[in-house]
């Protein structure tokens, strides 16, 4: 597939066809995956891929659970789990909770995602970041720079074979539950759960902001980026 054509097309895909992922299949993706950069080269990247389905329903389980936290987030007119949330955000949250679990809808993704095709928990190797925005008074961010290109190039390597999938990192609000169902060290991280499928409908191209929304020159105010020469 062109490049170009696959990064505009390679969106979250959460609905798949009753179709199986064989391991064989998975192994390709995840072999095409391994040469995403990370820092050092260390490739602090573990894969978990989860084939018993009680423990895939499990995983469903924890990810569904966090799942009506984010929806109670968005209920109460909030980003869900905003870095700069106050007390008063969380309390409001907390508040919708009964409602985000009233929502839920039976074939919904985070409902039925214990069902997917193919389950893969992502950790991180936590001896292995340079998180160089580690002793900044903020929330910290950096260190995922070792591990979430990988995700990506898994996604566009399931593109390539037709597959369709989606980064989840809502499941990480119950981590030690993930952690003892997969039995993490307490040096692994996790990054994300993907899960990948043939998808239900065919890709389509996607939308998103221009350019010039998002990319300033020489300031943060400065003057938007623009095609058009000086």
């Amino acid at each position: 597939m062109d490049l170009r054509e696959a990064l505009r097309t390679t969106g979250s895909i959460r609905r798949f066809a009753p179709r199986t992922v064989d391991d064989a299949l998975v192994h390709e993706i995840l072999d095409d995956a391994r040469f995403a950069p990370s820092g050092g080269n260390r490739q602090a990247w573990r894969v978990v891929v989860v084939r018993d389905p009680a423990l895939k329903a499990a995983v469903g389980e924890a990810y569904l659970d966090a799942w009506h936290d984010y929806v109670a987030h968005v209920l109460a007119g909030l980003i869900p789990f905003s870095p700069l949330a106050s007390e008063a955000d969380r309390h409001a949250a907390a508040t919708q909770r009964a409602h985000a679990e009233a929502a839920s809808k039976p074939d919904g993704f985070a409902e039925t995602m214990g069902h997917a095709p193919a389950m893969l928990v992502v950790a991180a190797d936590l001896t292995c970041l340079a998180a160089t925005d580690r002793d900044l008074e903020r929330y910290g961010l950096v260190g995922g720079a070792s591990v979430y290109p990988f995700v990506w190039s898994l996604l566009l390597a399931a593109r390539e074979r037709d597959l369709g999938g989606v980064i989840t990192t809502v499941g990480t609000r119950n981590e030690p539950t993930l952690r003892a169902l997969l039995h993490l060290p307490a040096t692994m991280a996790v990054a994300a759960v993907v899960v990948l499928g043939y998808p239900e409908h065919r890709h389509t191209r996607l939308s998103r902001r221009r350019v010039e929304e998002f990319a300033t020159v020489d300031h943060f105010d400065g003057p938007a980026l623009t095609a058009a020469p000086d």
